[in-house]
């Protein structure tokens, strides 16, 4: 049984038999409490399921040590799968953790004052896998969960908030390490040291990066965080701060599911790294922020319509260029849109992912929204026939005419599938 985000599960019920319940558990356990349950999993950090909070705890005198992983020697404690483990990697694990396995789930839990549903939920959260009662935790796992816990008593944190964020920051967290590794192995360890193997090369590389590494992501975040929190608190009411006004646009590579046909891996996966880096740099370079890449396409956001118009017809000139680069399509829309977990969600979103899918190769479309916005920062004529109006009136008068950048042209209405009818613009550069 698992412990669902919410702390929920499937409790054994009343009804259930000996058998059903598991055979030879003491009487004394009851079904109403929480209790661990061995896995055989090597990974991290738990599983839960009700216990008698009386019951002796792993590794107590007389706790009784049976479970799936089978009796003690053979996975139902940490010393056993510890034995079994690779030395290197527990000599790699130890390097970066900095302390060495002591707690199974339930000491850790208890160590820090945490009850085993939160302790659950908070690692699971973070991606962690169960463990069952494998010793494998350490201090600072204990430090985390008084930390964690620490901020909702304090009412700094609710529960859930403090759930999303264990959430948030071990599935980004997660991505950095794994891409890191392939990248640091294949980079630096390529062709192995003459008489090392690459896993050989692993324990020195690893303790050259990790204090390095450390310093640089701890910038970073600090970086990110204050100007996260500088568009936050610029914005206009309370309620702005959560459901914001943005451009957000979708980028699309054009055909590139006929493309992992005809292409090798390495090769496909080169020009995605390709695309990803170049928009990922054009996107940062003009001030949008880039919200999440998804192989052959990107998101990304912006806080007004002009930079959003500026970084869309960049990245379709930049690629035209690039004769590896299949074609290139965007669509923006502006509007409100519900920010969570560095994500963007709502209609406006769903709309910018419909205009890509009707744009034309190396074009980019735009929502009525987005061209009005364009119109009343002067940054594109509400019409070509306008824009001449304007420069004959400005050439009578000896002034200079309206320095726009921007041209939008109107398409035919059509229905797009969950929005109705919308009538897209097509948005190019003037002059």
């Amino acid at each position: 049984m698992s412990v669902d985000d919410t702390g929920s599960g499937a409790a054994p019920g009343p009804g259930r038999s000996q058998r059903e319940a598991g055979e030879g558990q003491p009487e004394t356990r009851r079904e109403s409490g929480w209790r661990e349950r061995a896995t055989g999993d090597a990974g991290l950090p738990l599983s839960a399921e009700p216990f008698d909070e009386a019951y002796p705890a792993p590794d107590a005198g007389g706790a009784d040590r049976s479970g799936p992983a089978g009796p003690q020697g053979e996975g139902a404690d940490g010393e056993s799968e510890e034995a079994s483990e690779n030395p290197l990697a527990l000599r790699i694990e130890g390097l970066i953790l900095g302390a060495e396995r002591r707690y199974t789930p339930f000491q850790a839990a208890r160590t820090a004052g945490v009850s085993m549903e939160l302790a659950s939920r908070f690692w699971r959260a973070m991606g962690f896998a169960d463990i069952g009662q494998a010793k494998a935790l350490t201090e600072a796992d204990v430090l985390a969960l008084r930390r964690l816990a620490g901020l909702v008593e304090a009412g700094l944190l609710s529960e859930a908030m403090a759930v999303q964020v264990a959430r948030s920051t071990g599935q980004t967290t997660a991505r950095l390490a794994e891409w890191q590794i392939d990248s640091f192995l294949e980079g630096l360890t390529e062709p192995p040291e003459p008489g090392m193997t690459r896993t050989e090369v692993t324990y020195p590389l690893v303790e050259l990066l990790l204090p390095e590494l450390e310093e640089f992501l701890v910038y970073v975040w600090r970086r990110q965080l204050a100007a996260a929190t500088g568009r936050v608190v610029q914005a206009g009411d309370d309620e702005e701060m959560v459901d914001r006004r943005l451009a957000v646009g979708f980028a699309d590579l054009v055909g590139f599911t006929r493309l992992t046909r005809r292409m090798e891996e390495e090769e496909l996966g080169e020009l995605v790294e390709a695309f990803e880096t170049t928009a990922a740099d054009l996107v940062a370079a003009r001030g949008g922020r880039l919200i999440k890449t998804l192989g052959d396409e990107v998101l990304y956001a912006a806080d007004d319509a002009g930079t959003a118009a500026e970084i869309a017809l960049l990245l379709i000139e930049t690629m035209a260029h690039d004769e590896t680069m299949p074609a290139l399509r965007v669509g923006i829309a502006f509007g409100t849109v519900t920010t969570r977990m560095g994500d963007v969600f709502g209609t406006t979103v769903n709309l910018a992912s419909r205009l890509t899918s009707i744009a034309p190769r190396d074009a980019v479309l735009v929502d009525g929204a987005f061209a009005q916005e364009l119109t009343r920062t002067s940054l594109a004529p509400a019409s070509e026939a306008e824009a001449a109006e304007e420069a004959a009136a400005a050439e009578k008068e000896g002034e200079e005419p309206p320095d726009y950048r921007f041209a939008l042209q109107p398409m035919w209405q059509r229905p797009v599938r969950g929005l109705g009818v919308v009538e897209p613009w097509l948005l190019t550069r003037r002059g």
